[in-house]
């Protein structure tokens, strides 16, 4: 058994027992633990984490714990430059897609209509949301604490608000989304990508009063829905412009 020193920064700290928050604590650790293992342990998952500085040096996951050190341990950075160290995981994913838990279904709507492929079934179980992740380089969002400590899931966001519209502001802020957002390019029901579609084509599925006022429309081609820039569209302009 050794003992280690701990201090967890900014949001992190949301993840501790009240009496560790913002503050350095000593704790026993077993002889073979990592960084990774005691930070777990401690309950902050690995995927809020950005970088570990141990004794002074950063570190990655995989880093053995000896008697008397000292670990600090920082989120996501927005406003420091760290291109220097060493962050624990190895690249940032490439394509920004996600996969969001049951409880995060009006988030996922929001998303896609931003434009990001967002997976979600409320039917999806732990074991189906870490496969997606792992089989296809997905970010998982989710308010369950537990799944982001799952060995394969290596990027994944803890979401802390409630209402979706500020789940959606979270998640874009901490993952600085704006500058990839593409608004309304896939369809918020099924994730599928919209296209253009003559007015003459879908003027038997429209209201009448839908045909009477609009012009411009788009389609899904997989579950058949049509678009068209009503009250509804321009809340979501709204909304959109707000966070792009």
């Amino acid at each position: 058994m050794v003992t280690a020193t701990f201090r967890f920064y900014e949001e992190l700290n949301d993840f501790l027992a009240p009496e560790r928050r913002r503050r350095e604590f000593t704790v026993p650790c077993a002889r073979a633990a990592t960084t990774k293992h005691m930070i777990e342990a401690l309950g902050v998952p690995h995927t809020e984490v950005e970088l570990i500085l141990l004794n002074g040096a950063s570190v990655g996951f995989g880093t053995l714990l000896r008697e008397g050190d000292r670990v600090a341990v920082y989120p996501k950075f927005e406003a420091f430059d760290i291109k220097p160290l060493l962050r624990v995981r190895e690249q940032p994913l490439r394509d920004i897609r996600f996969v969001a838990d049951t409880h995060l279904g009006s988030l996922a709507r929001l998303l896609r209509m931003m434009g990001f492929d967002t997976l979600y079934d409320n039917a999806f179980a732990d074991d189906e949301i870490e496969r997606l992740a792992a089989a296809q380089g997905r970010i998982v969002l989710t308010r369950d604490r537990d799944l982001l400590k799952r060995g394969s899931i290596t990027h994944g966001c803890y979401v802390r608000a409630l209402r979706p519209q500020q789940q959606l502001r979270e998640v874009f802020e901490r993952l600085q989304l704006a500058r990839s957002a593409r608004p309304f390019t896939l369809c918020p029901g099924c994730n599928a990508a919209l296209h253009a579609v003559a007015k003459a084509q879908v003027e038997h599925l429209l209201p009448p009063l839908v045909r009477e006022l609009y012009d411009s429309f788009s389609t899904c081609q997989v579950c058949g829905r049509v678009f068209w820039e009503g009250a509804h569209w321009q809340r979501m302009r709204a909304l959109v412009d707000a966070e792009c």
